[in-house]
């Protein structure tokens, strides 16, 4: 909620952006000293910075430590992590090199915007997402007004499901990930004034969807890769995870964080976030990285 969200924006963008920031930095200069080109570095660094949202936020929540200061820096670094992955989307267009592949990305839906420059990309991408705030403002919303006066709960629930796959599809349209569409529209149902009916009505799929999400985008995942580089995975996770503990502990301590709390902080989003997987689809589709390195990171985040 936007009332929320300026009272906390010290608080998420300091410790949201310093880990965000600082875990890039690192992940991309690594990636230089073997090699990679920057764009490729750059790439990388963004989307193993992310931590996941569902699953911290949801044991948190198990554990009763939403309202400790660990649970509140964690959620700070979260929403601004999932609000990071719009312009990181924007931005990686324009590390093309030689542009973007479509039928990569979607396998083999073509895009409106696949034949423009990488900068007209960026742009569209921008445009399609201040649309669909807009349109949440002006047209979602008094449509969901009308919805809620026929006083039919099951046509209800439809709307919004409605509103979520045409966003979606939108997102898909310009060339960007469903998921990221499914995020928008949760954003802009959750600042209507019908938030609490739909959470109240949703509930029930809630953990049934999300565990279909991990499933699909673990088939995703080429397990030959696991098989064949066991080593080089686990000095991967292991070396990120560690990484990223630390930075997080840095970050702590710099917010003041008594060390108990400090470490629930670092541990819980120390791993790599489901986003990864969307980033990476999404690099896959363009000349930022090889097949085997975008395979061998998306390895590494399913781990």
């Amino acid at each position: 909620e936007p009332a929320k969200f300026l009272k906390m924006w010290k608080v998420i963008v300091g410790m949201g952006g310093m880990q965000v920031g600082v875990t890039g930095v690192l992940i991309f200069g690594g990636c230089l000293a073997f090699d990679f080109s920057w764009q490729e570095s750059l790439a990388i660094g963004l989307a193993l910075a992310l931590s996941s949202t569902a699953i911290v936020l949801q044991t948190l929540k198990e554990k009763n430590l939403l309202k400790t200061s660990a649970g509140q820096g964690s959620f700070s670094v979260l929403l601004f992590q999932d609000i990071a992955v719009i312009p990181i989307l924007a931005i990686l267009p324009l590390l093309a090199v030689h542009g973007v592949e479509a039928d990569g990305r979607h396998g083999g839906e073509h895009t409106f915007i696949e034949n423009f420059p990488a900068w007209v990309q960026t742009l569209a991408v921008l445009a399609a997402v201040a649309l669909i705030i807009g349109a949440g403002r002006y047209i979602i919303v008094p449509l969901l007004r009308l919805v809620a006066k026929t006083r039919l709960r099951e046509l209800f629930s439809a709307s919004a499901l409605l509103i979520v796959f045409a966003i979606a599809y939108l997102m898909e349209m310009v060339g960007l990930s469903p998921a990221l569409g499914t995020f928008l529209g949760g954003v802009v149902l959750a600042n209507s004034e019908f938030r609490h009916e739909l959470e109240s009505d949703l509930e029930p799929f809630k953990g049934l969807l999300l565990g279909l999400f991990f499933i699909a985008v673990g088939a995703s995942i080429n397990f030959q890769l696991i098989g064949d580089q066991p080593g080089t995975i686990f000095a991967l996770v292991s070396g990120i995870v560690l990484l990223k503990a630390l930075v997080l502990l840095a970050v702590g301590r710099v917010f003041r964080m008594r060390f108990d709390q400090n470490l629930i902080f670092a541990l819980g989003l120390a791993q790599v976030g489901e986003f990864a997987f969307v980033l990476f689809s999404f690099i896959g589709g363009t000349s930022l990285a090889q097949e085997q390195t975008n395979d061998s990171y998306q390895a590494d985040s399913l781990a």
